[in-house]
């Protein structure tokens, strides 16, 4: 398998997690804005472990199995599953298996499945039979900085009228 691959499967996976616009009912989570961070260099790295990777070229399916543990630092993601597939043809990443997202600084999913669509940039996250899937998402709101209210200039005071000036003589 070509060392991009890999890197493009957990790219995708780990995007799963951080995508703003992950929103969807009750089966996805919502990846909430947080403080302003400090700017942070991109290095594309990602570390993928697993007990197998295989990647079969006529099918376009690259498959990690077995204690799979996905490190994608540059968004401060770490993901856990059983089994983690790309569906490079359908553009579609499944985690699969006591799945578990957790993104530095308390975002979390937890769910026996998880379904990210690339193109749609939607995630699904779907629980075990009979159970519900767990989400834990840290709100942190800015206070809104407040403007002092500027003040109008203070109003001259008018101008007394001109006196009236008396009427010329007539010769």
């Amino acid at each position: 398998m070509p060392k991009h691959a890999s890197a493009l499967v957990v790219a995708l996976l780990l995007t799963a997690a951080t995508s703003p616009q992950a929103a969807s009912a009750q089966t996805a989570v919502a990846q909430l804005p947080g403080p302003a961070q400090p700017a942070r260099v991109s290095t594309g790295l990602v570390t993928i472990e697993s007990d197998q990777q295989r990647a079969d070229q006529l099918t376009g399916v690259i498959t990690a199995t077995g204690n799979v543990r996905i490190v994608y630092p540059d968004e401060r993601v770490v993901a856990t599953a059983r089994q983690a597939q790309y569906f490079s043809k359908e553009n579609r990443v499944v985690l699969s298996g006591d799945v578990d997202i957790v993104q530095e600084g308390g975002n979390l999913i937890r769910a026996e499945r998880v379904v990210y669509l690339v193109d749609g940039e939607r995630m699904i996250a779907i629980p075990p039979a009979g159970e519900q899937v767990f989400s834990r998402v840290r709100i942190q709101q800015t206070p809104i900085q407040q403007t002092p209210v500027q003040q109008a200039p203070a109003a001259q005071p008018a101008a007394a009228p001109a006196p009236a000036s008396a009427p010329a003589a007539q010769p």
